[in-house]
């Protein structure tokens, strides 16, 4: 395992000590420094539309980007069915420009939203015989194309400023950044097709239940796939690999009140939708030595080379990052973490 990062939805409630959105922004941005203090490798944020969670990403990256020197900071994953891809390419560049290149975009063509077809209400809908699905992939093929810094489009002949010879792409541009960009991949196809797309891989929590194995299992073989497909595509640098765990080693009487009861100790099905059967991982709380050696025994984690700890962000940045804290301590050096 090399880097360990944290992940955070950003929920907020009146009722919890996240109250607004406003909350969840500064205290996001709060938690970053405070694990770049700690020594974690990176901050990532998830982005949900029309929830009392995080949405447009890049303001906050940008701050984050501002307020740190080394951390990682990244979103997993940015919902491509309801995104300009002109217009992102110009928000990610300027993101990335503001942190020194540190920025990694996670992207996916999405999960169930909060309503249904929200993104129509963001002006998008699929071509003909495709499927939103298809239409968010489509969007991500078009955002790479764009992060490669070619010109493209035909410069006016009397221009407000002078341009460059030939034509123009879009500015701000960030060297670098193209091979920045994770998919978050939902089954074993949409890993391999990530892999020829030349895009590191994010797997979260849930995959599509393909096999009818243990999640970890599965998300292990989707791994091995994405690998030799990378391979197969003749790629010459070497992908990252990313997965997300609910990991909370129980230290202390506050770890114990909130996660030492028998929660999530197993894996859980589920309906995405109509037709996708889905299986989403364990949580893990216990004792450090417990969960070293329930930890080990995760392929998947085994396989990857980043993990994103998933925070109970409600429960205020002192205590998130204690948890980080406590992970870096007494469970990422067994893990082979530095």
């Amino acid at each position: 395992m090399k880097k360990i990062g944290f992940l955070s939805f950003g929920h907020w409630s009146p009722q919890s000590r996240t109250r607004s959105a406003a909350d969840a922004l500064l205290e996001t941005i709060d938690l970053a420094q405070a694990a770049e203090q700690l020594g974690a490798d990176g901050a990532y944020v998830r982005v949900h539309h029309f929830a009392r969670q995080l949405a447009s990403p890049f303001p906050l990256l940008a701050a984050i980007g501002a307020r740190t020197k080394r951390i990682e900071i990244g979103t997993a994953v940015i919902d491509m069915r309801y995104e300009n891809p002109l217009y992102m390419a110009e928000d990610a560049g300027a993101a990335d420009l503001i942190a020194g290149g540190r920025l990694q975009l996670g992207i996916s063509r999405g999960s169930p939203e909060q309503v249904i077809d929200g993104w129509r209400y963001f002006g998008y809908q699929p071509a003909e015989g495709e499927s939103d699905a298809d239409m968010g992939r489509r969007h991500a093929e078009v955002l790479l194309d764009l992060l490669r810094g070619q010109g493209f489009a035909q410069p006016n002949p009397r221009p407000m400023f002078p341009n460059p010879p030939g034509l123009l792409r879009l500015e701000p541009y960030s060297e670098g950044l193209r091979d920045r960009i994770w998919w978050g991949a939902g089954s074993n196809a949409t890993a391999q097709w990530a892999a020829k797309l030349g895009m590191n891989l994010q797997s979260s929590t849930l995959k599509n239940d393909e096999t009818g194995e243990p999640f970890h299992v599965q998300q292990a073989a989707q791994i091995r796939a994405y690998r030799e497909a990378w391979k197969e595509a003749g790629h010459t640098r070497t992908p990252r690999v990313s997965v997300s765990r609910s990991i909370f080693p129980l230290v202390d009487d506050r770890d114990r009140a909130y996660f030492g009861r028998e929660g999530q100790q197993q894996d859980q099905i589920g309906y995405l939708d109509e037709q996708t059967r889905a299986i989403f991982g364990r949580s893990y709380a216990a004792e450090p030595d417990a969960l070293i050696e329930q930890l080990k025994a995760d392929e998947a984690l085994a396989e990857a080379d980043t993990l994103l700890l998933t925070i109970p962000n409600q429960l205020g940045v002192d205590y998130n990052a204690h948890v980080i804290e406590a992970v870096l301590t007494h469970i990422a050096p067994a893990l082979g973490w530095r």
